[in-house]
C-alpha cells in the first residue's frame, strides 16, 4: 500500500527526466548544425551549444545513475 506511490512517483519522474532528455538533445543538434554550417560562427554561439551539450550529458549521467529505462509499446 505504501510502496505503491513510490513506484509511481519514480516512474513519473523518469518519464520528465526522458522527455527533458529529448528536448534537450534536438536543441543541442539544431545548435551544432546551425555551428557545422556557418562559416564564422560568433562566441555566443558556440557558448550556447556548449552549454546543451553540457546540460544534456548530464541528464544522460542521471538517468544512466537511476537506471531508468524508457517504456517503450
Amino acid at each position: 500500500m505504501f510502496f505503491r506511490k513510490r513506484g509511481k512517483l519514480r516512474r513519473e519522474e523518469n518519464d520528465q527526466l526522458f522527455y527533458h532528455i529529448e528536448t534537450l538533445k534536438e536543441r543541442y543538434d539544431l545548435q551544432r548544425q546551425l555551428i557545422e554550417h556557418s562559416v564564422d560562427p560568433s562566441d555566443d554561439v558556440i557558448s550556447r551549444m556548449k552549454l546543451s551539450e553540457a546540460k544534456y550529458s548530464f541528464l544522460l549521467r542521471e538517468a544512466r545513475i537511476r537506471k531508468a529505462r524508457m517504456n517503450r509499446l
